[in-house]
């Protein structure tokens, strides 16, 4: 019998291998967690769930909306932002350069609270839903922004130069030939993107947004229940997420070069 632990260079695992590390990792997972409760004398309560399910539910969906919307908003801007630091128009370029530079270079949490305690409240921004997004939507806008300046720069010169040769025009360049190489560089990038923000949406929570984390802090604030409702948020959460990270690793085998 073959080793089930191991397998050789470029070897596909069979499904029994497969699942026999699988449930050895969930195994050991269970164990650590099992005995650090023990040692601190925890006992893991969900009976919450039930009472408040009306509550997790909704704050299950406020996560799914703010995440979509802030994925849709970040994507334009990371466009725009993308054109502007290529630009020849020098504040346009500049203004992205900086703007690129302030935002992964700054906390979330610092931004939440400069957006929206001193710009939104100058603004008259009183809707929390409203600000949440929009603060989400400018810091993921930035590094969506060097995921497409990073696919832009990566095409290759030559092929739009060949295109040019056969006769294409700027249209059929851009159709033919830019847009589906930026969409097999981007996509993958752009999927689990939009994992981060689900997860970077739970920092919502600080200025009230109520999404998934700030329910489950008003829920753990009045049951004590701290370990068990935030064990069963990550819960939430990897639902959320897993399935994402599975789709962006299959599309970037989808779009591997040699396939």
């Amino acid at each position: 019998m073959s080793n089930p632990f191991l397998i050789k260079k470029d070897e596909k695992p069979s499904v029994a291998k497969i699942m026999f590390n699988i449930v050895l990792v969930a195994l050991i997972i269970y164990l650590i967690f099992y005995f650090s409760l023990k040692v601190l004398g925890i006992v893991l309560d969900f009976s919450f769930v039930i009472v408040m399910r009306t509550r997790i539910f909704d704050g299950f969906i406020m996560t799914i909306i703010i995440s979509i919307l802030s994925l849709i908003i970040s994507l334009a801007i990371g466009i725009v932002i993308a054109m502007g630091k290529g630009s020849s128009l020098l504040v346009f370029r500049y203004f992205s350069n900086a703007y690129v530079q302030f935002i992964r270079g700054t906390p979330l949490i610092m931004q939440i609270y400069l957006f929206y305690y001193i710009v939104g409240t100058a603004w008259g921004i009183s809707n929390r839903i409203l600000a949440g997004v929009v603060i989400l939507s400018i810091f993921e806008g930035a590094y969506i922004a060097e995921i497409i300046r990073g696919s832009l720069l990566s095409l290759d010169q030559k092929q739009i130069e060949a295109a040019r040769a056969v006769g294409f025009n700027k249209k059929q360049i851009i159709k033919i030939v830019i847009l589906p190489q930026m969409m097999a560089r981007t996509l993958p990038a752009l999927t689990g993107q939009f994992a981060s923000i689900i997860k970077d949406s739970s920092l919502l929570s600080l200025i009230a947004v109520i999404e998934l984390m700030q329910t489950f802090r008003e829920i753990t604030a009045g049951n004590y229940n701290f370990f068990g409702g935030y064990i069963f948020l990550g819960c939430l959460y990897l639902i959320l997420t897993l399935p994402i990270s599975y789709i962006s690793s299959r599309l970037e085998k989808s779009f591997a070069y040699e396939n």
